[in-house]
């Protein structure tokens, strides 16, 4: 039994309607209601101004509720939304609307002020996010529309706007829903054609395997604009009825944890990186300390410890979490360990935008360590090689999750697929005789050795990464030998004083013991210090592409 993600939203709305749905943090707020009323007047702008079925509507800007407002207003009137993340640059947010022919733009006022209109020629409307003002019309008609619409939605709902207004699509499951511009770390942008039963199959699993319900608030960090964001920090807690909070952008430290204390989630989605940072900072510094590590030595006492740090990191999470759930990336081993050890109730998932974006997942309760969970429903994984359970291969899936393609791209689409119609992954794994998944790395990372070995950088990257001064690194292959590109912890050479001989001593130190840790065929010959983070995708990977 499939359920369209529209018609859970639908509910809600009439469920909740005077429940707050929306909040930008610390400023405006919408309830359910609000929500519906706003997407009214949005279908009466679009049915005005010629808007058709599949046209195309691009969205850019921070996360926020107008935005989410906006896309909930393209999606029911069955418009085909074109969400670009709004770190793009420019250029790319000009190329990518023209690319994907859309009529309509709602775009921040800040994006707005760096675009160029001539280069975005099938324009005819712009619309503020922030206001719903018309800052760009083709057609004097549209200005005209839109400073009546006040009249026009009372001519409409003569009686008033209410839940029994509330009438969404549901029978387009397998219409064009959405164009997603992914940035990849191996190659340009390519847009992914998502249809409503891929985001009504990922919405559906949500709601089954995780659910929520008014009462439950959630604080949203991850963009919008990229299918993580936009299926589990947005459509599925609205699809349950949940509260979530905007911070609008990627929030510091502080502003974070003061969030996470006043909103005090039911559960938090992020990826690795921010974790590991946790960890690093407030977790690792306490337990190597010699007087720990020796209380930890004696039977009993280090399940106390354990409990006091979950106990600590659940208060700063806003001690009502339910769930952390983790993507977008592998996490370092190291972390995962501990997390287990204090049984932090965590999970780690898998995806990819062209799957919007769930793969596999599991339950804390049930979740093996080092794997990333099971294929969730209406989803099939296999492995590429003549043993999944012990011969790594491509992953490869098929199911109600799956895309249409790219578009305006036939051929990038059919390489995309296997002659029997399995998407092709790009990831190296296994799953195991029960049916966990365990990701080894991307097949375009793989290096070969000399006597035609396997190597994946992602497994030495883990390992180079808990090593002193270590912030982040990458693997890569220069003229036949293992070179590490590391990115270290500046702060931390600047506190203790250490000039650039001290810290290149330190990284030959940190090599030599690396190299223990390694085959023979894997070890790596030298380290090259990198004076910026590495460049990230909206998940947080680094763009090695751009390191070879």
């Amino acid at each position: 039994m499939r359920t369209h993600y529209l018609e859970y939203i639908g509910n809600s709305i009439v469920k909740a309607w005077d429940m707050p749905a929306m909040t930008n943090y610390k400023k405006n707020s919408f309830t359910y209601g609000e929500i519906a009323e706003h997407v009214a007047r949005y279908h009466i702008l679009f049915e005005k101004i010629g808007l058709k079925k599949g046209d195309k509507v691009a969205l850019c800007g921070p996360n926020s509720a107008e935005w989410g407002i906006a896309f909930l207003a393209v999606t029911t009137y069955e418009a085909v939304a074109v969400p670009l993340l709004n770190d793009f640059l420019s250029d790319s947010v000009m190329t990518l609307t023209d690319h994907s022919e859309s009529r309509i733009f709602f775009v921040s006022r800040e994006i707005w002020e760096k675009v160029d209109i001539a280069r975005m020629p099938l324009l005819e409307v712009v619309i503020c996010l922030e206001d719903s003002s018309i800052l760009f019309a083709k057609y004097p008609a549209v200005t005209e529309v839109r400073t009546r619409l006040d009249d026009l939605f009372k001519e409409k709902y003569p009686a008033g706007f209410g839940p029994g207004q509330v009438h969404y699509p549901t029978d387009n499951l397998d219409d064009l829903a959405l164009i997603n511009y992914t940035s990849g770390t191996t190659s340009a942008p390519k847009g992914v054609m998502l249809t409503y039963r891929n985001i009504s199959s990922n919405i559906q699993f949500g709601q089954s395997e995780i659910p929520n319900g008014p009462g439950d608030t959630l604080v949203s960090m991850l963009p919008m604009a990229h299918m993580y964001g936009m299926a589990f920090e947005f459509l599925y807690q609205l699809a349950g009825g949940t509260q979530v909070f905007f911070l609008g952008k990627v929030p510091s430290p502080k502003v974070l944890l003061d969030a996470l204390a006043t909103v005090k989630p039911y559960m938090m989605i992020t990826v690795p990186l921010v974790v590991e940072k946790i960890f690093k900072s407030s977790v690792f510094p306490t337990i190597r300390k010699p007087i720990i590590r020796s209380i930890m030595k004696v039977p009993g006492l280090a399940s106390i410890i354990h409990k006091q740090i979950r106990q600590k990191l659940l208060y700063a999470f806003g001690g009502k979490m339910r769930n952390l759930i983790i993507g977008g990336a592998a996490i370092n081993q190291e972390v995962e360990d501990l997390m287990k050890a204090i049984k932090l109730p965590y999970t780690i998932g898998y995806g990819m935008t062209e799957c919007g974006p769930l793969l596999a997942y599991e339950d804390a309760s049930r979740f093996v360590k080092g794997s990333c969970g099971k294929p969730v429903h209406r989803m099939s994984l296999r492995v590429d090689s003549d043993n999944p359970c012990a011969i790594v291969g491509e992953l490869q899936a098929r199911g109600d999750n799956v895309m249409m393609g790219y578009y305006k791209s036939p051929e990038t689409t059919a390489a995309a697929f296997t002659k029997d119609g399995w998407l092709r992954t790009g990831d190296l794994g296994l799953i195991d005789k029960d049916n966990n998944v365990f990701i080894k790395g991307r097949s375009k990372n793989l290096i070969i050795g000399a006597n035609g070995q396997n190597i994946y950088p992602e497994e030495i990257e883990d390992k180079l990464n808990n090593q002193p001064y270590v912030v982040e690194s990458i693997v890569v292959e220069r003229d036949k030998k293992l070179v590490a590109l590391v990115f270290p912890d500046y702060n931390r050479v600047s506190q203790e004083s250490l000039d650039s001989m001290n810290l290149a001593q330190l990284m030959e130190e940190n090599r030599m013991r690396l190299n223990m840790l390694l085959p023979i065929f894997s070890r790596i010959h030298k380290i090259e210090l990198q004076p910026e983070a590495f460049e990230k995708t909206p998940k947080r990977s680094i763009k090695r592409f751009l390191y070879k």
